[in-house]
């Protein structure tokens, strides 16, 4: 996983009923791209994450 600062990051839910969530990548902390990442919920909370296979990267359009 490769994301950059102003990727969005999209956390499927993992139980039937459990909606999709999604953060903001405010701060790459790993080499390369890669994790852990600082990042800031839409509910603007922040923290530390390591994405797993239930998240993917949407990587921002640098057109605007």
């Amino acid at each position: 996983m490769r994301a950059t600062v102003g990727d969005r990051l999209v956390v499927h839910g993992r139980i039937v009923g459990q909606h999709d969530r999604t953060a903001e990548v405010v701060e790459v902390l790993g080499e390369d791209g890669g994790p852990p990442y600082r990042v800031r919920f839409d509910d603007g909370h922040e923290t530390l994450m390591s994405p797993g296979p239930d998240t993917v990267v949407r990587h921002e359009d640098p057109a605007g």
